[in-house]
């Protein structure tokens, strides 16, 4: 199996977190919902909070100075994850935000009634419930693309619901549930087909594949910090510079301004102009580090570790007969599965008490399991730190579970 560099080792001083507080390890299987921190992350972030510590691109002394460009460099070298330019890159509080800002900036001042927007049947509440406030302002319509039965966005379904009617398709680059990773450049080859803008929701794939915008072709890119391996709090909204431009701030105040009078206000340019009041300083400071650390790893070498875990923990748990599987042989970094005669919840409970963390419920994907057929599924995702004993862990647990309910 592929071991990524910086090393994956999960005592001592590199994951922290990963030690229970009586140096027992910890099986940390729910990476998908929040990525543990290496300590070059937690150091960029204690040293941003203390000794370096200043308010940014206010102050004319020389710490605020020296932390506007740290705050500035950590914008560049999370552009330059995604092969962006750093003014295309907003600071957001996450990706949720990011999705609503396009919603409300570029998706309220483009869309009217009549217009269509296609999203699938797998997304993140994230990417369905703006929308849908958008809906109830512009009356636009929204249409939800089908999955095919290894659970992947069927884009034949898409090709043939794409009309000029269709002003932006936004689909999960993978999913947060399945697995399954989008043809994104074939997303966006039926999106421009018809005129239409693509917005990829990138949380979990920024961790675990090389993503390129430009190579992708899309026009809207998010994803958040602390799946990154970096904190909670702070995301990320890559946009082309000419749609940036285009779009009125989605929030007003200090910092994104050019001169305010009563008679009226201009505005900074992008990505400024979208980043009102003070900012997650230390976070975007710490952000930048988890992106060095990525990029230092190798996302190749990433995604090679983790697809071996999944062959691995879709083999084992395929000898279950107890055990249903969800989502195609070649997911990204997540398994979800459900255990006959066991809620997920039950499961987790036992799991926790075995030293295996997974997350159990629908996912922030309701409308996910409604297509599947079940109310919740158990999920095991990993990382860069994970390895075989998790996967061992994991199959002790539920084999223990089987036993307990019989």
């Amino acid at each position: 199996m592929p071991t990524p560099n910086p090393s994956r080792k999960r005592e001592g001083d590199n994951w922290p977190g990963l030690v229970n507080r009586d140096g027992s390890r910890w099986h940390y299987l729910d990476t998908a919902a929040t990525a543990q921190k290496p300590q070059v992350v937690i150091d960029a972030m204690a040293r941003a909070m203390g000794a370096d510590y200043a308010t940014v691109h206010r102050g004319v002394y020389s710490r605020s100075a020296d932390m506007t460009l740290a705050y500035e460099a950590a914008r560049r070298k999370v552009a330059g994850l995604i092969g962006g330019a750093e003014n295309e890159v907003v600071f957001t509080r996450g990706a949720t935000e990011a999705i609503n800002l396009v919603a409300q900036s570029w998706g309220l001042h483009t869309l009217k009634p009549g217009d269509r927007i296609l999203l699938s049947q797998l997304e993140h509440h994230s990417n369905i419930v703006p929308w849908q406030l958008i809906q109830q302002q512009t009356g636009l319509v929204i249409d939800v693309c089908p999955l095919t039965p290894d659970g992947q966005i069927d884009l034949d379904a898409a090709e043939a619901m794409l009309t000029p009617a269709h002003k932006l398709v936004s689909l999960a680059h993978i999913s947060n549930v399945l697995g399954s990773v989008l043809d994104a450049r074939r997303a966006a080859d039926l999106a421009h087909a018809v005129g239409a803008k693509l917005l990829l929701d990138g949380c979990q794939s920024v961790a675990r594949l090389p993503v390129d915008v430009a190579a992708l072709d899309c026009d809207f890119y998010v994803f958040s910090g602390h799946k990154l391996y970096g904190p909670t709090g702070i995301g990320a909204l890559w946009a082309r510079a000419e749609l940036l431009e285009a779009m009125p701030p989605y929030q007003g105040g200090g910092s994104m301004i050019d001169r305010v009078s009563f008679a009226g206000t201009t505005f900074a340019p992008p990505p400024q102009r979208f980043e009102a009041g003070t900012p997650a300083i230390v976070e975007a400071i710490a952000f930048g580090a988890a992106a060095d650390f990525v990029a230092a790893a190798g996302l190749d070498a990433i995604h090679a570790h983790e697809a071996a875990l999944v062959r691995l923990a879709r083999a084992e748990l395929g000898r279950m007969n107890s055990v249903r599987l969800f989502g195609p042989e070649n997911a990204a970094g997540i398994v979800s599965f459900a255990l006959e005669g066991v809620h997920p919840h039950d499961l987790g409970t036992i799991l926790d008490e075995e030293n295996v963390a997974i997350r159990a419920g629908h996912h922030c994907a309701q409308p996910l399991m409604d297509y599947l057929g079940v109310p919740a599924t158990a999920r095991a995702s990993f990382g860069i730190y994970s390895d075989e004993s998790d996967v061992a862990a994991l199959v002790r647990g539920i084999e223990r579970t089987m036993r307990i309910f019989g």
